[in-house]
């Protein structure tokens, strides 16, 4: 038997165009979701991507997340023996949500990498990526840290394990906050330190698998671009008595991404 209920239907024809307009819409009967991603060159040594985003016409509402870069891999800052390695750092996370309107408009940067390769034993830290405009003043997310070597053995080096979960530790301006950890020490103390491997580290949330691994090699350098907002690699060498001195790769780009409705 037909009901009310199974024949009540509201067809276009039914409607004067113009009559229902945004104004009177609440924001649990619009269903848009739009993403925009804003990510920096991935090439070593290359500027970030920086752009004006306009917020378009029916948009109430927009959540930013940034990434900064990761830190540059670590140089062989000693020609003539091994090292032992901590990787570098992915950077880190911020997220804010906040009220828009139509025209808004936003600077939004996603960082670039270093403009140098890394030489030293301890490498550069990446790059922030930032955000500024209505109702998001300089929301920024903070590069990785960068790669380490280390010549003294007589010293053990763990892993660093910076981590820290926002608000309330350099959260950014955000809502919530997640800082990047460095790497992993590796290492074999003897001189001919055979099969050395050291593990960088991504960004929060991003993801990605940059491991490095060397057998027997004088030195080798951090030849490979990374994922964005990913730890650099560093240079290796499992000789000593070489006369070669090895850099150290940039790190991943930073990422802007927003999300709108």
């Amino acid at each position: 038997m037909a009901s009310y209920d199974s024949y009540k239907k509201v067809v276009s024809d039914q409607i004067t165009n113009g009559t229902v307009t945004e104004d009177k819409l609440g924001t649990d009967t619009r269903h848009r979701l739009c993403t925009k991603w804003v990510i920096g060159n991935a090439c070593r040594c290359s500027a970030g991507c920086c752009c004006l985003w306009t917020a378009p016409g029916c948009t109430r509402r927009a959540v930013f997340e940034l990434w900064g870069a990761g830190g540059n891999g670590n140089g062989a800052c000693s020609c003539s023996r091994c090292h032992h390695y901590m990787g570098a750092g992915g950077g880190s996370y911020t997220s804010k949500s906040i009220a828009t309107a139509p025209g808004c408009t936003y600077r939004v940067c996603a960082a670039g990498v270093y403009r140098c390769l890394s030489r030293e034993c301890i490498a550069c830290t990446g790059c922030s990526s930032n955000v500024c405009g209505y109702n998001a003043c300089c929301l920024y997310a903070i590069g990785g840290t960068g790669g380490r070597a280390n010549t003294d053995w007589s010293q053990y080096c763990f892993s660093c394990w910076t981590c820290c979960i926002g608000p309330g530790c350099r959260t950014g301006n955000g809502d919530f906050a997640m800082m990047g950890h460095a790497g992993m020490f590796g290492g074999i103390f003897n001189c001919h330190c055979h099969t050395q491997v050291t593990r960088p580290t991504p960004a929060p949330f991003l993801g990605g698998n940059a491991a490095m691994a060397n057998n027997v090699c004088w030195i080798r350098c951090g030849c490979w671009i990374v994922p964005p907002g990913h730890g650099g690699q560093g240079a290796m060498s499992s000789y000593c008595g070489s006369s070669c001195c090895g850099q150290g790769g940039t790190g991943g780009p930073g990422v802007v991404k927003i999300t709108f409705t």
